[in-house]
């Protein structure tokens, strides 16, 4: 079977512009002339832009698209598509002028599909990376996109990759093995520093690393069948709106956190760490109702009040704080307060709570190709905004992740948070769910075994708070706490967190027991001829065989 073997691209040359643009991954896979080193071979116009083919002092060829009159005029090759595969894409783009955001289309026979963004420049090379799959086999139109009609589009070492689904899994296991597993070998010795012969190891998973939470809501609060459950499942959580603004501050200066108290209090005295959502949120539909007609000035001494208020209330007691939620879509702050009020609030959030960490938080990033306003390139340009505005203090990426239940793209998924990788800070998928249908448990399993597999998400955070009417759209078990289909494959998640293969063997000739392990807290049983004692251990990410004594003291046996 073909294994999944790519280029290797870097986090900074997928950020960088490049002087000239690297060698096409899988040598072009499925494109035609993709380097352009054959003339205009495979390509055509698309639409009515003209054509042609240059080349750099260099001896770089490539592709110009000029004279474009609509946001689709530009070049395209005919591809034949398979709707079994999962298809990835990357390529190089420059434009002749300024910047501009370009989006790689597939045009089948039924629909338009966008296969990633970038935002290219002039003078220089930007990676796209994408990702697609199709609902229809047959003949289908690669071609490009920018809304800027006045730019011509260039491109180079174009890239488009077919892959099995079984391929595509064996990627995700090779992943997942890499990412999260490190291998220990462990020996148990006397007081004196000889191995203990034919000594029995079991491990127990105490811990896993990985966090993986859920939501929950007031009505935790007093519901004992609501907290069995979910206490037993989660040490992560979120609230879905009882910390939000018009929550906790209905009327202006009338603020009332008791509900988020006793919830913040439920959680910590269960052992469980709280994000905090949010601080703000840039829609102007989801203000407080008061705060939507405020003069400027008038706003800012509310925000620097609410923020100050909240923030300083919870010191200590969250592990990251969503400070201003929605601001690639919103501009609620900006338009009231300047292009800056992102910046200020992030600088304020880091001085009051400097412990926890202050995240963006978005929609669509992952979950939705066509929503530019999103994309993967800018939430990056989000990013260097806040870096380039003055803040310079520690930040998160949070992806909400709100799937829908039809034509689940990994592909597209999986280009998005390697992308955001780049910019070399923590992800967390923030909200994820999937919208009720019948592929609603099963899309649910996909998406946490590919969001697992990807090195750079560092945890996932179920938008599944329980209500006595439902859930927001996706609930995990029915109203007396029985799971759902949904709840099952979290438990099956669960349990592939914790699972350890080959949990109990003896020693090899050498003194040694291996085993393969989920990064977590262990516990391991040693026991033998006379004796019998456990110790505990952390299997932390190392990158190789990770070894571990236990010194036993075998005459108090």
């Amino acid at each position: 079977m073909k294994l999944m073997q790519r280029l290797m691209i870097t986090h900074t040359q997928l950020r960088q512009c490049l002087a000239r643009p690297l060698k096409p991954q899988y040598n072009g896979g499925a494109v035609a002339n993709p380097e352009l080193n054959e003339g205009l071979t495979g390509w055509s116009s698309f639409g009515e832009s003209k054509i042609e083919h240059k080349e750099s002092s260099d001896g770089n060829k490539y592709i110009v698209a000029s004279t474009r009159n609509l946001s689709y005029h530009s070049f395209s090759q005919v591809l034949d598509l398979d709707k079994e595969k999962l298809y990835t894409f990357s390529g190089w783009f420059q434009v002749s002028q300024g910047e501009a955001e370009i989006a790689a289309v597939i045009k089948t026979k039924t629909s338009y599909e966008i296969v990633g963004w970038v935002i290219a420049h002039s003078g220089c090379w930007s990676m796209l990376k994408g990702g697609f799959v199709v609902n229809v086999s047959g003949p289908a139109d690669l071609h490009f996109q920018s809304k800027n009609t006045a730019v011509d589009i260039w491109a180079d070492s174009i890239s488009l990759q077919p892959f099995s689904k079984d391929e595509w899994k064996s990627h995700q296991d090779q992943s997942i093995q890499k990412a999260r597993k490190t291998r220990v070998r462990l020996q148990a010795v006397d007081q004196h520093g000889q191995p203990l012969a034919n000594a029995t190891f079991s491990i127990r998973q105490q811990r896993s690393a990985f966090p993986f939470g859920c939501a929950i809501n007031a009505n935790i609060l007093q519901n004992t069948a609501y907290q069995n459950w979910f206490f037993s499942r989660f040490r992560y959580t979120v609230f879905g709106n009882d910390l939000k603004w018009y929550s906790t501050e209905r009327s202006r200066g009338a603020e009332d956190y008791s509900t988020a108290d006793a919830m913040v209090n439920l959680a910590k005295s269960r052992g469980v760490a709280i994000r905090g959502h949010n601080v703000f949120w840039d829609d102007p539909q989801y203000q407080p109702w008061w705060a939507n007609g405020l003069a400027p000035g008038d706003l800012r001494t509310a925000a620097d009040h609410r923020i100050k208020a909240v923030m300083g209330r919870y010191r200590g007691k969250f592990i990251h704080w969503d400070v201003v939620n929605e601001n690639l879509h919103f501009r609620f702050f900006e338009s009231k307060l300047g292009p800056d009020a992102s910046r200020r609030f992030y600088t304020t959030a880091n001085k009051i709570d400097p412990r926890a960490t202050p995240f963006l938080n978005d929609y669509n990033t992952i979950e939705d190709s066509r929503d530019a306003a999103s994309s993967p390139a800018n939430y990056l340009r989000k990013i260097w905004q806040l870096r380039a505005q003055g803040y310079k203090g520690p930040l998160g990426i949070g992806l909400e992740g709100h799937f829908p239940s039809s034509n689940l793209n990994l592909p597209y998924l999986r280009s998005a948070i390697d992308t955001l990788s780049s910019a070399r800070l923590p992800i967390w998928v923030t909200e994820l769910d999937v919208q009720p249908g019948p592929n609603q448990a099963s899309y649910l399993e996909q998406l946490l075994r590919e969001i697992h597999s990807r090195s750079s998400v560092q945890g996932i955070m179920l938008w599944s708070a329980w209500g006595p009417q439902g859930c927001y759209r996706m609930c995990l078990t029915d109203n007396n706490f029985r799971n759902l289909a949904t709840g099952n494959v979290v438990d099956n998640f669960r349990y592939t967190l914790r699972r350890v293969a080959d949990s109990v063997g003896t020693m090899d000739s050498d003194g040694f027991f291996e085993a393969e392990l989920f990064h977590g807290k262990y516990q391991v049983n040693i026991t033998g001829d006379g004796f019998s004692d456990f110790r505990t251990f952390d299997n932390r990410p190392s990158g190789e065989l990770a070894t571990m004594q236990f010194k036993l003291d075998v005459s108090a046996s």
